[in-house]
């Protein structure tokens, strides 16, 4: 989960103290890897929240419990809405050594609208 998010200045303080709130909820989650806050060098405005899950199946059951749909979901709802928030890796790197890892999404994804499918007619690969 990606979120990135414009904080005047004059929000600062509040901002991350709710964001480091949302990441003790979303960390401890199960299935949650790791969570991120980070701001930009070349502007103290722009704030991006990362969170990594095991699973697609485990970031939604993060975002469940009662006290995480009370104070992380309204967070992320003021996001910025310009782009997509949840990615899948499929390639990634650690010493050395590359890893694939096939995707969730099936190759017909992108054209089913909601309410029309029970499930991909083109398999994922």
């Amino acid at each position: 989960m990606i979120c990135p998010f414009d904080v005047p200045d004059s929000e600062r303080i509040r901002f991350a103290e709710r964001a480091e709130l949302a990441l003790r909820l979303l960390s401890e989650q199960a299935g949650c890897l790791d969570a991120r806050l980070a701001r930009a060098t070349e502007d103290a405005r722009r704030w991006v929240l990362v969170a990594r899950f095991e699973s697609v199946t485990a970031y939604r059951r993060a975002l469940s419990p009662f006290e995480v749909r009370e104070h992380v979901v309204p967070l992320l709802a003021e996001a910025l809405p310009a782009e997509s928030a949840v990615y899948e890796v499929l390639v990634e790197g650690e010493g050395g050594t590359v890893t694939r890892s096939d995707s969730l999404l099936a190759d017909d994804a992108g054209t089913v609208r909601l309410g029309e499918a029970a499930g991909p007619e083109i398999p994922r690969r």
